[in-house]
């Protein structure tokens, strides 16, 4: 059974699962945001991330720089000369406060050495229908949605966010090949359980989901929905958690992010 638990930026969900009993019938399934940032936007957590007991990475989810159709750049190297000659005039939309797209506009704004102006939104809908209508000049998306807009010609994709190009956009480079080093970001939806899981219940958990992402079908379902399969043990959840805790806590601080 699926119960969906969402607010507090994934907080009322995590805390449900972090107080079930510890048997592997009651699991968590994720963004990072409650395993890796929330610490830092939130002046309380009912839970400590750090004693979810890691499962499984399932996948990533690449993410994209995609700009209104009218945007006077049409290239990324012409995106990143024009955010750099017009400091605090162009202006980013995000799903909401400490969400990954507006994470990664920091992370632009601190690699690049610029200044975009945050417009939060209220979710994904919304940030991207005034990406649409013209009313924000860009926002860093996941490839799923974006992707769409791209090839409807409602919205442009200028480069990915990944370390190396990928297969859905074989002609769009990378935000590092446009000069702009260390530029990586994307986002994971992962599998953790309660604090105090047995070590056998996880490696049973773990192997059962593995298994099944190496099945044809799933693979296939995966590429349609242009996930990268993950996978992998306990452990590499674990580095990832907290890597990506080190890195956008990093981002946060400098750019003095509060949840509201």
């Amino acid at each position: 059974m699926i119960e969906n638990r969402g607010g507090a930026g994934g907080n009322i969900g995590s805390e449900a699962v972090y107080v079930s009993a510890p048997d592997g019938y009651t699991l968590l399934a994720s963004v990072p945001a409650a395993l890796t940032t929330n610490i830092f936007l939130y002046k309380k957590l009912n839970f400590d991330p750090a004693k979810f007991e890691p499962v499984a990475v399932l996948g990533t989810f690449p993410n994209t720089l995609l700009v209104k159709n009218d945007f006077p750049a049409k290239t990324v190297k012409e995106f990143i000369a024009y955010v750099k000659a017009n400091p605090g005039k162009v202006n980013y939309a995000s799903q909401g406060i400490g969400t990954t797209s507006h994470l990664t506009a920091e992370l632009y704004n601190a690699l690049a050495g610029t200044k975009m102006v945050h417009v939060p939104y209220r979710g994904t809908a919304p940030a991207l229908n005034d990406i649409v209508a013209g009313h924000v000049d860009l926002i860093f998306m996941q490839l799923s949605s974006a992707l769409k807009l791209h090839e409807g010609k409602r919205a442009r994709i200028l480069a990915v966010t990944t370390d190396k190009r990928i297969p859905a956009l074989k002609d769009m480079p990378t935000m590092i090949e446009a000069g702009v080093p260390n530029f990586v970001s994307d986002t994971w939806n992962a599998i953790s359980a309660p604090p105090g899981t047995p070590a056998a219940i996880v490696a049973k958990l773990n192997k059962a989901i593995n298994d099944a992402m190496n099945d044809p079908e799933v693979e296939k379902r995966f590429a349609e929905l242009q996930i990268i399969k993950v996978g992998g043990s306990p452990a590499d959840m674990r580095k990832l958690i907290q890597d990506d805790t080190k890195n956008w806590g990093e981002v946060i601080k400098r750019a003095g992010i509060k949840a509201q």
